[in-house]
């Protein structure tokens, strides 16, 4: 799969709220996942699809109600990928939010090795 194949696929499973579907596809085996701080909850670095994933249940066990989300057109460099993500969200909690971000994707052999998001 080219970048632009895998840009087109990701944004769409994303749109479509099927976050771990495009893991499952997308992503190589040892990816790494950075978070700009670890002040999100999370470790600032996780690494391995398994993790990945496993991180994404637990964002997703926080959610308490989903009111909507956005997902910008991928641009794409070369090996790589970045588009904007919105997500109005409440937290367990905390209320409701909107958190606004960036995410950038690292392609290598058809895969994503890489993904970092910027808020």
């Amino acid at each position: 799969m080219t970048t632009q194949e895998i840009a087109e696929r990701l944004v769409d499973y994303c749109r479509k709220g099927q976050f771990e579907q495009a893991q499952k596809e997308l992503y190589a085996d040892d990816a790494v996942s950075v978070e700009p701080d670890e002040t999100s909850g999370f470790p600032k670095e996780t690494v391995g699809l398994n993790n990945i994933i496993e991180k994404g249940n637990q964002f997703q066990s926080m959610v308490d109600e989903m009111h909507g989300c956005t997902v910008g057109e991928p641009i794409v460099a070369s090996n790589a990928i970045a588009f904007t993500l919105s997500m109005d969200m409440s937290m367990k909690g905390r209320g409701r939010s909107m958190m606004e971000e960036i995410c950038t994707y690292r392609i290598k052999n058809g895969k994503i090795i890489g993904e970092y998001f910027y808020y």
